[in-house]
């Protein structure tokens, strides 16, 4: 029967001899198919459509082109991070994180609530602090951002994300407290935070105490580290400039003996790969981008509890202010732009407070208040001996 009907453009049988006729069009440049039902219904719906597609006309839901991916938006957004931002590991690490859970899903599809609920059992699996959630807030707001400046999506979720206010205030530096109880036999004679963070990472990761020495040593940012490139190391003078930090300004970062140690190590280490990069992986010689596949391990084992790389760079700062080097030349040493992020470490760097507070002698009249019992001579001759103790 089906062969002796005449053939209409766009219209079909599947399969053939089943009654069943679908049409087919290109509209937006692309093809299109739909099931009409009986071949009356088929020859009419492919007219229409093409008028619609002639005349501009929006098309069905079911008709429009496939919905943009959180992939999708996400790698764009990373190729915006690589070229501008000096934060681009991170962002790569965080980001890769994301499309994990939300990679395949429409972008527009994700409700806030989504976000919400994942970053919150993300903190609490993981200790995750106010600051580790705001970055990650941060990164879907600049995501979503983009993608509709580019007119990728129309509904953006990351608007209705919220950032708390972050504790900017907290330093965490190494032996700030004891290490927590520990079953690995040979750190049980190790007493301090840092001893047992040096044990873990000579015995499970000797190839990266370089870099750790180099950031205790420096108090460089991880990204700073794991930019540098030896044209930048001068260890004649003793300087290792930093072409853009974190203010895309360039400074200079001194260094001591301990990190010029290193770093001559490291030279003679990398010295046949011919690579630029200061820290290059062991493995293959290509240059190191982050620590998180072995650090975070390793502050794991050791029993350090809230502690991350960037608790390096605290260390660093807390040691020079319990020294009493100054708060100015801290904050250049540091390179923070502004004194009053060096201002966090004023509490360890005025040993004179607690020695003006020893030494003040205490007034007889104060004393006598607080410990005479009115008419009592057993009291007083008290009195007199804690006046005579005190002074």
């Amino acid at each position: 029967m089906s062969s002796t009907v005449k053939k209409v453009r766009g219209v079909f049988e599947r399969p053939p001899g089943s009654g069943v006729w679908w049409i087919q069009y290109f509209a937006g440049g692309q093809r299109h198919r739909e099931k009409a039902g009986t071949r009356a219904n088929a020859k009419e719906l492919v007219e229409k459509r093409r008028t619609e597609a002639l005349g501009g006309k929006k098309l069905p839901e079911k008709l429009r082109a496939r919905a943009v991916t959180f992939q999708q938006i996400a790698d764009a957004a990373l190729e915006y991070s690589r070229s501008a931002k000096a934060s681009y590991q991170n962002d790569e690490y965080r980001m890769a994180r994301l499309t994990e859970q939300f990679g395949k899903r429409a972008a527009e599809s994700i409700l806030a609530e989504d976000f919400e609920g994942w970053m919150n059992a993300q903190a609490e699996e993981r200790g995750w602090s106010v600051a580790t959630k705001n970055r990650y807030t941060a990164l879907l707001k600049l995501t979503y951002r983009l993608a509709e400046k580019n007119r990728k999506i129309k509904v953006n979720p990351a608007r209705l994300l919220r950032m708390p206010k972050e504790d900017n205030e907290k330093v965490r530096y190494l032996n700030q407290y004891k290490p927590l109880p520990t079953k690995v036999e040979y750190l049980k004679d190790c007493a301090t935070e840092e001893d047992r963070l040096r044990a873990v990472i000579r015995t499970d990761y000797p190839e990266h105490l370089p870099e750790f020495e180099v950031a205790l040593a420096t108090g460089m940012r991880r990204s700073e580290m794991y930019r540098a490139t030896w044209p930048n190391v001068d260890l004649e003078h003793k300087v290792l400039t930093v072409p853009r930090s974190k203010h895309g300004e360039t400074r200079h970062v001194t260094l001591n003996s301990t990190a010029r140690a290193m770093l001559e190590f490291l030279r003679e280490k990398t010295k046949a790969s011919g690579s630029e990069h200061v820290f290059l992986s062991m493995r293959n010689n290509e240059p190191l981008t982050g620590n998180r596949h072995w650090f975070e391990d390793a502050v794991k084992k050791a029993g350090l509890k809230d502690f991350t790389w960037h608790c390096l760079r605290h260390s660093f700062g807390s040691r020079l202010a319990s020294r009493g080097i100054d708060l100015r030349r801290i904050q250049a040493l540091m390179g923070h732009k502004t004194l009053s992020m060096t201002v966090r470490y004023t509490h360890l760097s005025q040993p004179d407070l607690l020695a003006a507070v020893e030494d003040s002698p205490v007034p007889q009249t104060a004393t006598s208040s607080a410990t005479s019992t009115k008419g009592d001579p057993e009291s007083s001759s008290i009195e007199t001996e804690q006046v005579t103790r005190l002074q």
